[in-house]
């Protein structure tokens, strides 16, 4: 069976379009979202049009970005529905997991996608690194300051158990113990 799943972003759109497109490609139901952004996960007529696709069902929508803005999440659900069993077309795109064609649009796509990811990665470890040579650190705040360390030095030293020390202190044991390995003399 043909399902159709429309969506218009703001109240004064109007689906007409969409739904017209989607009738003329054979569907039978149509699920429509209307005032919702694609970029909200809350999107009720697509989960009922999740749900009510079966193996060997078809959804067909009139752009790929009335599915999701998001490229990953869009091929994550797409991902989803061929485990599923559930064929996709895309009217606009021209994609239609049905045919070759379409398979190698949409492998075209998921490679693009995953380039996507690697370069965001990439910007990602260069943005460390470069906050890092600026001195920006990185992880937790220390629970202890260096005087607080060079005194629960000197508190050991003298004698005082490091369970006392660390109750004194307002930490766990082992939290103490870590700072001062950190700062050996």
């Amino acid at each position: 069976m043909k399902y159709g799943y429309a969506r218009v972003s703001t109240e004064d759109q109007n689906p007409a379009l969409q739904l017209a497109a989607l009738k003329k490609a054979g569907c039978k139901t149509v699920f429509t979202d209307e005032g919702i952004s694609g970029a909200t996960a809350q999107r009720p007529a697509l989960l009922r049009c999740l749900k009510a696709l079966q193996a060997g069902d078809t959804l067909i929508v009139w752009k790929l970005d009335r599915l999701g803005r998001s490229l990953r999440d869009l091929i994550h659900m797409l991902d989803e529905l061929k485990h599923r069993g559930v064929k996709f077309r895309s009217l606009t795109e021209a994609i239609d997991t049905d045919t070759a064609t379409g398979r190698a649009m949409w492998q075209m796509i998921g490679v693009l996608a995953e380039l996507e990811r690697s370069l965001i990665t990439e910007r990602t470890r260069a943005g460390v690194k470069a906050a890092q040579k600026r001195g920006v650190r990185f992880g937790r705040r220390p629970k202890l300051s260096p005087p607080q360390v060079v005194h629960a030095r000197q508190l050991i030293d003298s004698g005082q158990r490091v369970q006392d020390v660390a109750s004194l202190l307002s930490v766990g044991r082992i939290t103490l113990y870590r700072a001062l390995q950190r700062t050996v003399p």
